[in-house]
């Protein structure tokens, strides 16, 4: 069954607006959702919450409209976001203590192994806790209830490297459980390292939507002679950048022959900077 789809979704704000935000989670799978600050990654999945009432659309979790199944729903998903909030000077066993109470398949045999996994003490309160160790804590709450699925608003944000590859293993890991992760940032890099899916979203549309691989795959970028390229070959060009040595320039792959230039491999990171670049001219 899809854990999750996302139909029609739109939200007018003044200076924004989500337009017709359509798209289905993988069971099983990690699926990143990208594109720049203010591009629609928070506000997408508030709505799909219900926390931003949708102008039109609706998000339905397992089969299920979450607008008339929320409590039930709720029970089998897990929102994990960086700079997440506690009451301070609280001892996580009394948050905990709080938290159980919402779910009906609180598992405590499963809290523990988690606590042990994360390296957790109960009796150290959030402000004793650094912030990849609060993201650690939200997700052994998340999944101490049997989520089935984990939605994720930059949960590596402000981590440092190796708590964030310490993160990356874990969702690997919950993968093969067969949990499902829908997985918002900005750091492309970490993508790059646990992602089966990717979708990109500028200016509150949807701009792709496929396979990780075959995305990365689907560009090359090539390096600008100092004089450019002929008139008749620019519209092969997308975004082109200022580099230290020059320009560079993303091409769709099997286009890059006509160019007479040689073009290499690309990240997710640098498809995306060249992307946005495009939109600007």
């Amino acid at each position: 069954m899809i854990p999750l789809l996302a139909e029609g979704l739109c939200k007018a704000y003044t200076a924004f607006s989500l337009k017709n935000v359509s798209f289905s989670l993988e069971p099983g799978k990690i699926t990143g959702f990208i594109g720049r600050n203010g591009a629609g990654k928070t506000t997408t999945l508030k709505c799909l919450f219900n926390i931003v009432h949708p102008d039109q659309g609706r998000a339905v979790f397992f089969g299920k409209p979450f607008t008339e199944h929320e409590l039930e729903i709720k029970q089998e998903i897990g929102y994990v976001c960086g700079g997440i909030d506690y009451y301070t000077q609280k001892k996580l066993r009394n948050i905990t203590n709080v938290t159980k109470r919402f779910y009906t398949t609180w598992d405590d045999t499963a809290y523990s192994r988690y606590l042990s996994l994360f390296d957790l003490d109960e009796n150290k309160t959030p402000a004793q806790l650094s912030a990849g160790m609060r993201v650690k804590y939200a997700l052994a709450l998340a999944l101490s209830h049997n989520a089935k699925l984990l939605l994720l608003d930059e949960p590596t944000s402000g981590l440092d490297p190796i708590s964030r590859d310490e993160l990356l293993q874990i969702f690997l890991e919950l993968c093969d459980q067969g949990k499902t992760i829908f997985f918002s940032t900005h750091i492309t890099s970490d993508l790059d390292k646990c992602a089966d899916n990717i979708i990109y979203i500028s200016d509150g549309r949807i701009k792709a939507d496929t396979d990780m691989k075959r995305f990365v795959e689907g560009y090359r970028v090539v390096n600008l002679p100092q004089g450019g390229v002929p008139t008749e070959l620019e519209s092969l060009l997308i975004g082109r950048k200022r580099t230290k040595g020059g320009y560079s320039a993303l091409v769709k792959t099997g286009t890059e022959q006509p160019l007479g230039l040689p073009a290499k491999e690309v990240d997710l990171e640098e498809i995306m900077v060249h992307l946005e670049k495009e939109k600007e001219v």
